[in-house]
């Protein structure tokens, strides 16, 4: 089984460490990669799509799971797919969509795996009606540090383990997940803009309900009156009716746009605050102030940057910080002040986004609460970002809120438990299931997982 010591590292492309990247194509090959690990364990790894140093095992193996990608079983009646945990959501939407169904949670990319969706317990758009993604799990077949393979049904602690134990549980084989019906390929959305943050968190929580899916872009350079402007966007997956006689013809082809990749080069800076705030400007004055009904593609309105082959690359070799946090109902106050915070601090942010939460799903270190949750990208050399974002955790940590591992690369392991109430039940079992560490992470030992 080929394996090379390469340098690896998450989206953000900060802070890269060297692994052993093997790739196994089978599950024998898999049980064998574990068994030979070494000292410095292994952690698994999908599509490369976290942010920070969760996929990451310094001086240790990485198991990039991408070979196992097969397709199992479609239950095209009931509504679900038997699939391995290297299939990528956009590899199921290829096969599914055809066939009248959708995958039931997706975050910004469809690059990432199912077992990586698993991993993260990744939340979408819908989470104030649907979840998170292994709410819709149904099982999972887990290889754990024993060297055995475990059928994990939900409601058992090892699945509330492993949804969102960022691989630190095993690694996942295959997964059965229940999916969405839909009619067609395409979504009905509604847009408008919110004149600052009260407005939009007046419109959320007054119409989210109406809303399968709902997000909102927010100008975090905008201050005064205008702090926390923003372009909210919603909808639903549009009904055959809905559809233009042409488009009728093919209401469930899936064909996403491509565009050319961005360049391997970017100069340091690009992304400073005037271009940003250039950008900023002329994405909500082009916003219009309200539209409803505008058919789109499903790529258009989940996915906008998967057209963009290696986007992440336009932040220049510093990378960036992915930072996302969520706070509960009754800590709008602490959002306010944390929104108040980045933009007297200037963060040349572009891709800043609110959501709301609903219910939280009963993952251990699973990241949504009911509430509120923002994330944002800034650029790894902004002066001073790392004590600002120390800062941030305060606030978030004060407000009974957390921050999303998945994304995470520069959290203080003391700020974890209170973030994480089940963090000593994850540790525990991981400590049973696996005494020797044999699955571990830049990630884990950061923070003491």
């Amino acid at each position: 089984m080929p394996a090379d010591t390469v340098p690896v590292t998450g989206w953000g492309r900060t802070a890269p460490t060297a692994a052993r990247l093997v790739r196994p194509r089978s599950y024998e090959e898999t049980l064998a990669a574990v068994r030979e690990c070494g000292a410095r364990g292994g952690i698994a790894r999908g599509l490369g799509r976290a942010y920070g140093d969760a996929a990451q095992n310094a001086g240790g193996a990485v198991f990039d799971m991408t070979g196992l990608d097969r397709v199992h079983a479609i239950d095209a009646d009931g509504g679900t797919v038997l699939c391995d945990a290297g299939v990528s959501l956009h590899r199921l939407m290829e096969v599914l969509l055809p066939l009248g169904w959708f995958v039931p949670v997706t975050p910004g990319t469809r690059y990432v795996t199912v077992g990586g969706a698993i991993g993260a317990d990744i939340h979408g758009k819908n989470h104030h009606g649907s979840g998170s993604f292994a709410r819709h799990v149904l099982s999972f077949e887990l290889l754990t540090a024993d060297g055995g393979i475990r059928m994990v049904h939900r409601g058992t602690p090892l699945f509330d383990a492993t949804a969102g134990g960022m691989g630190l549980t095993g690694v996942i084989l295959t997964a059965t997940v229940r999916l969405q019906p839909v009619e067609t390929s395409l979504m009905s959305v509604d847009t408008e803009r919110a004149t600052d943050l009260d407005d939009l968190m007046a419109r959320l929580t007054a119409t989210d309900h109406r809303y399968r899916y709902s997000v909102a872009w927010i100008d975090l350079l905008a201050r005064g009156a205008s702090m926390g402007r923003s372009v909210l966007t919603r909808g639903d997956h549009a009904p055959l009716e809905a559809l233009p006689g042409r488009a009728r013809r093919a209401p469930l082809e899936f064909r996403p746009g491509r565009l050319p990749a961005a360049p391997a080069f970017v100069p340091e800076g690009l992304l400073g605050r005037t271009t940003v705030g250039l950008f900023n400007e002329f994405w909500y004055r082009r916003a219009p102030r309200a539209r409803t009904g505008e058919l789109q593609r499903i790529s258009t309105f989940f996915h906008p940057l998967d057209g963009v082959p290696h986007w992440n690359r336009v932040y220049g070799r510093g990378g960036f910080v992915q930072y996302q946090f969520a706070v509960g109902h009754g800590e709008e106050d602490a959002l306010r002040r944390i929104v108040h915070l980045i933009s007297q601090h200037r963060c040349p942010s572009f891709l800043a986004v609110l959501k709301r939460f609903g219910e939280g799903d009963p993952g251990w270190l699973s990241f949504p609460v009911p509430g509120w949750t923002l994330a944002l990208d800034i650029p790894a050399n902004l002066p001073g970002l790392g004590g600002f974002l120390d800062g941030l955790d305060e606030e978030v940590a004060a407000a009974g809120g957390r921050v999303y591992l998945a994304k995470d690369s520069r959290l203080r392991p003391e700020l974890l438990a209170g973030m994480y109430p089940r963090l000593a039940d994850f540790r525990a079992l991981r400590a049973e299931l696996d005494p020797a560490g044999v699955f571990t992470s830049d990630l884990s030992r950061r923070l003491a997982l």
